[in-house]
Parts: C-alpha cells; structure tokens; sequence
C-alpha cells in the first residue's frame, strides 16, 4: 500500500510544477488541476497516516523506559493509536481502489413483471413505490419515463429516473431478480404465490459520452395508451425507438409531446447501449461476472420479500432483515451497506492491496 501511496504523492508534487509552469494554456492547466484534486485528499489521507506512525513509533520507543510512569503513558497511547492506525489504513486501501466514473450520475431504473402474473405487476409497482420511498429519503426526485399499468394497480414494466448526487453509487446493487412470497389480493383461497419482478440499474450518460448515428435508428410513433390498452390521446404523441444493430427497443408515451417522449426515449437508449459496452469490458477483465438480470425466473433471484414471515433476504449476502414494512418503505440502506462492503473487500483482494 505505502508503495501505491508513494507513487501517488510524486504524481502530485509533479502536478504542482507543472501548474507552475503551465502559463496561459487554460485547457492544460485546466486538466492538471482535475488531475490534482482527484489525488489531493489521499496525499492528504497519506500525511495524516504518517503522523500517526510516527507517533506510534515514539510511543514504543517510551516503552523501552525506566520510568514506569513514562512506559503506563506510552501503553495508554499506543492502545489509542493502534485502533485509529487500522481504520485510516482501511480508509486509504479504500481511496486507492479505481473510481467507478458513473457512481455520482443520475440512475434509469426499470422494473418488469416476471413469473407471476397480476400479482406480478402488483408487486412491480410494490418496489417502484421502495425505490420512491428510498430516493425521497435521500432527498433524490424521481421522474416516470415511461410505463405500462394494467388494471389491477400494477405495473407490467415502469421505467424512471431518479436524480441525486451519487444515485447510482447506491442503487447500483438492486440490479437483478425479486421474489416475492405471500398472499395475492386475487387470491380468493388464502394460498401463498411466488411472484418475480426484474429490475435494472442503469447509470444516465450524456450526449458527449455516447454517440448515435441516425442510420442506426428506427423511430416509430403511434397513439398513447393508458391502463387496460385503451387510447387516451388522439395524436400520434408515443415514440419507439428501434436501435438496429442491437435490436434493443426502447418506447416512451408518458409526456404529452412527441418531442418530449423521443428526448427521454433517447435519454433510456444512451443508458442501456452505455451499459453495454460497460458491462463488454467488465467480461473482458472478469469473465466470470453475471449479467445484471436474467429471464425472470423465480430461481434467478438476489432477494426474497417473505410476507408471512415478515422477512426480507438478500441471497447474495445472506442476510436477512425481519422488518418488511419498513423496507417496503425504502429502508434498504442496511442492504447496500453491506453490499458496498463485500464489493469493496472483494475488489481490494482482487487488487492485491
């Protein structure tokens, strides 16, 4: 780690000449000073942690000392200095791992029915209203996209965006297939249903950072439809996008303009041909790592929503928290916590540091 760290502060006392150096190309020294301020709090990190093992250093020394008060001292502050030592070289391997560019962008999130039917559906808007709930909690707004209801108050596919600074550092996790288990409001006989929902996690990306040839798109537009199919505007308002070399689709009806539909169709299509080619280069370096969501299947699962029980289990992490109404509320940071930490502790091994 120390070696990491050394390499980093040369790279930041040279960045330092350089600015010096730099006269009036704004554009060059615009791009040293981002360069410095990505590195700046580690070296920063880095000089507090030296401190402290120089301290550290001291304080063994004084225990070599004839005075026993002097080697009581040295104990006490030694037992301060060695806890505060551990966590500041855990918080430094963590600043030493590589940054995922899109964990402060905004995140698209889509949820689809799975196995299951209405109750499906039902369910689908169930984790829509969590992920609301949770994004309200962190101050975040969330925007509908684009959505399909059916009659019975569910949705067979909703897609939104919620907007706040590191969005998708945390939601990034929710990616994959829910279970639910319980007792349909269909269900005349009382009989316990599993049901699924998909949902996927995609990181808002600009114009600049994706680019679209017109050729490669088909646009389609067609009348709004509201719950149950029926056409709720007269103009040809709703836009489908057609991407022709991936044959992804992405249709949006929910604004009352053209322009406005194919703008946000556009903002969903950028995202997932983003994620794409993100997710290429992730099998590149890891070709054993699953995609983020499967078919839908009650076996292909990360978490489990057990009503009668009150129990909510993430599978991937094996923990499980017996307070399903509030999670159905949004408290699901306590499952990010510790999703954030065995990624993290599994990337740190990864990366030898």
């Amino acid at each position: 780690m120390l070696n990491k760290i050394e390499g980093i502060e040369k790279r930041y006392n040279e960045l330092n000449e350089l600015l010096m150096e730099v006269g009036d190309d704004y554009q060059r020294a615009k791009e040293l000073s981002i360069e410095r301020a990505e590195i700046e709090p580690i070296v920063e990190k880095a000089t507090e942690y030296r401190k402290l093992l120089a301290q550290l250093e001291e304080a063994r020394e004084l225990q070599n000392s004839d005075d026993e008060e002097m080697q009581e001292l040295a104990n006490a502050e030694i037992r301060e200095l060695e806890p505060k030592i551990q966590k500041m070289e855990m918080t430094l391997k963590s600043m030493l791992l590589p940054k995922d560019k899109r964990d402060e962008k905004n995140v698209i999130m889509e949820i689809r029915a799975g196995t299951g039917g209405d109750e499906a559906a039902i369910f689908a808007a169930d984790l829509f209203r969590m992920y609301s709930r949770y994004a309200e909690s962190k101050g975040w707004k969330v925007e509908v996209l684009s959505s399909h209801e059916i009659g019975v108050g569910g949705y067979k596919e909703i897609v939104f965006l919620i907007k706040g600074k590191g969005a998708y550092s945390r939601l990034k996790y929710e990616s994959g297939v829910h279970r639910v288990q319980r007792v349909p409001i269909t269900e005349s006989q009382g009989r316990i249903h599993t049901s699924t929902a998909t949902v996927a996690v995609l990181a808002e990306v600009d114009d600049v950072e994706i680019k679209i040839p017109e050729n490669d798109i088909r646009i389609d537009v067609y009348k709004s439809a509201g719950a149950g199919g029926q056409n709720v505007q007269k103009n040809s308002t709703a836009v489908r996008l057609t991407h022709l070399p991936t044959g992804i689709v992405v249709q949006c009806q929910d604004e009352r303009s053209q322009l406005q539909n194919k703008i946000r169709a556009m903002s969903i299509l950028r995202a997932k041909l983003y994620e794409i080619e993100t997710e290429k280069q992730r099998r590149e370096v890891d070709e054993s790592r699953r995609s983020q969501v499967g078919t839908g299947e009650r076996s292909e699962k990360i978490r489990t929503y057990n009503y009668p029980q009150s129990r909510v289990t993430d599978h991937r992490i094996n923990y499980s928290s017996y307070n399903l109404p509030a999670v159905m509320e949004g408290a699901i940071d306590e499952f990010i916590d510790e999703l954030a930490t065995r990624d993290e502790a599994e990337r740190l091994a990864a990366a030898g540091i």
